[in-house]
């Protein structure tokens, strides 16, 4: 079972229920470690005290916030676990809204919200209600420091939740799209739109993958047994000067769904050397 993000009470009403979330998805991605290119050591970064002149432990670590460069309001645990509002304990559901109108561009983190067993039957009572009303809730809790709203989602499995953004943490668009849409020919949509419908499907995401990170897991394995990449050249792309041309052509070829894979060619063996097999 994952570690619980977050406990405590989902509220509506005068309704608890104990739950806890963990969390629905996490970026997976590989990472080099930064070494010392002269012995190849692994470079660590230590708690230094320049004042001191030598290594903290973590034990001598407080927390300040700078009010002024270089002056500090120092914080203990206990004082910043005061600040805390009742949404770190309950999470309290504010309203109910059809989840279409909710802009995907508000959408942060994702978690899913189990019911402790004490709270079970309160816990099915609000999914099935919600699965059957079409609703999602609004609801506030404190995670990481920080209070969040949230969008409570009903799913066949159980309740999904998702932080979102508030309204300041979203970036005004600069020179988004155009409203001149004169320059736009019927013929032209016409075709736009039979290209869509020619690439439409259902929606599977298991057919999607980082091509990125399994090139560079390729790279990886093919570097340890000694082997070297051959690239496949990317496509050469240019705006398209005529788009009835462009389109036509377009739905003339059959689109490439993924990018070629890297290709593993062994390694040439230095001269003097007689060459390895791959392991």
């Amino acid at each position: 079972m994952a570690a619980s993000t977050w406990k405590g009470f989902l509220t509506f009403g005068l309704v608890s229920v104990p739950i806890r979330l963990s969390p629905a998805a996490r970026t997976e991605r590989i990472s080099f470690n930064q070494l010392h290119s002269v012995c190849h050591t692994r470079i660590k970064m230590p708690l230094f005290c320049p004042t001191c002149n030598r290594m903290v432990e973590r034990n001598e670590i407080e927390k300040g916030y700078e009010f002024e460069k270089d002056q500090y309001l120092l914080f203990t645990e206990a004082e910043l676990d005061e600040a805390e509002p009742e949404s770190a304990r309950t999470m309290e559901i504010l309203e109910f809204v059809k989840v279409e109108e909710i802009d995907p561009l508000y959408f942060d983190a994702s978690y899913y919200a189990a019911p402790e067993e004490a709270g079970v039957k309160a816990y099915h009572l609000l999914l099935d209600a919600m699965l059957e009303s079409g609703f999602a809730a609004i609801a506030k809790v404190t995670m990481h420091s920080r209070e969040n709203i949230v969008i409570i989602r009903a799913r066949k499995e159980g309740l999904t939740l998702h932080t979102m953004f508030y309204p300041n943490e979203i970036r005004q668009a600069v020179n988004y799209g155009s409203s001149d849409k004169s320059e736009v020919k019927e013929q032209e949509k016409a075709l736009a739109m039979r290209l869509i419908e020619s690439l439409a499907a259902e929606f599977k995401p298991e057919k999607y993958h980082d091509t990125y990170q399994q090139n560079l897991q390729a790279l990886i394995d093919a570097k340890a047994r000694g082997q070297k990449i051959s690239v496949v050249p990317h496509a050469s792309h240019v705006p398209a000067i005529d788009l009835m041309e462009a389109l036509k052509k377009s739905l003339s070829e059959k689109p490439k769904q993924e990018q070629a894979p890297l290709r593993v060619v062994p390694k040439r063996a230095e001269p003097g050397r007689k060459s390895r097999k791959a392991g």
